[in-house]
């Protein structure tokens, strides 16, 4: 009896680390983007932003400006790496002047979201000759839970 109690207390601290993880995967992240940038089809602002998932199983990411009030949807898709992110962070493609989201991760997942390169960043690295762009990190912090 004592061992199942055992077994089943573990399996409950185990599920509520997981779901703990799960929720923190979804948090909001915020992040001070220091130059303009395309996401998606729409070039932003340099600025404060927020950067969440639509919802928990979503491909689609809100990226909402604080100045001025402006919020677009861009769809993403799942990326791995092999070993977990130590801090979160978004990744921008950079050809010349100009930047590309182009992946977000959160700190503690191997897990992220990619963005799809556009037909306007085709043509930009076209145009600039690189067969691999030069890439842009910029450190996010996980978000306090207010919207």
């Amino acid at each position: 009896m004592k061992n199942r109690t055992l077994v089943m207390a573990s399996m409950l601290v185990l599920c509520s680390f997981a779901a703990t993880q799960v929720a923190r995967a979804q948090e909001p992240l915020e992040v001070n983007i220091p130059f303009a940038f395309v996401a998606g089809d729409t070039t932003l602002p340099a600025g404060e932003y927020r950067v969440q998932k639509l919802d928990g199983n979503s491909a689609v990411m809100l990226i909402r400006c604080t100045e001025p009030r402006s919020a677009i949807m861009v769809v993403t898709n799942a990326t791995r790496t092999g070993k977990q992110q130590e801090q979160s962070k978004l990744v921008f493609h950079k050809y010349g002047e100009h930047y590309f989201l182009s992946q977000v991760w959160n700190a503690g997942f191997s897990s992220g979201r990619e963005l799809l390169k556009t037909q306007r960043e085709k043509e930009i690295a076209l145009s600039a000759k690189l067969q691999a762009p030069d890439q842009v990190i910029v450190a996010a912090n996980i978000s306090p839970t207010k919207q």
